[in-house]
């Protein structure tokens, strides 16, 4: 556990390694998956912080959307002058705004 500050590369240094991961499943409460996070260049860091909420909270609610935008540093403001410029970001904007919660599945690599 940190505390996250301002800086998203600064915090990135500080969440566990994804090592091993080939993606990340975010599951609606019918069970379906909503939406995936690939272990690929330009997602890296969404998964990193997807997956530290996970370990974290065990779900993404409310509380878990709050500290992945604290994490996600400058890139929160980013996206909520840009929606749509950082999906992974405007996720966690929608459920800290009172959205359904989804669960978090890691799956690992093969």
């Amino acid at each position: 556990m940190f505390e996250p500050g301002a800086s998203f590369k600064d915090n990135l240094q500080q969440l566990p390694a994804i090592d091993g991961i080939e993606r990340i499943d975010l599951v609606d409460a019918a069970g379906s998956v909503v939406d995936s996070i690939e272990n690929r260049p330009g997602k890296q860091g969404s998964l990193a912080v997807y997956q530290y909420l996970q370990q974290r909270f065990g779900t993404l609610d409310a509380r878990a959307a709050e500290l992945g935008m604290a994490v996600f540093g400058e890139h929160t403001e980013d996206a909520r002058s840009r929606p749509g410029a950082h999906p992974n970001i405007d996720r966690l904007l929608a459920i800290a705004a009172g959205g359904a919660p989804l669960a978090i599945e890691v799956i690992a690599a093969s």
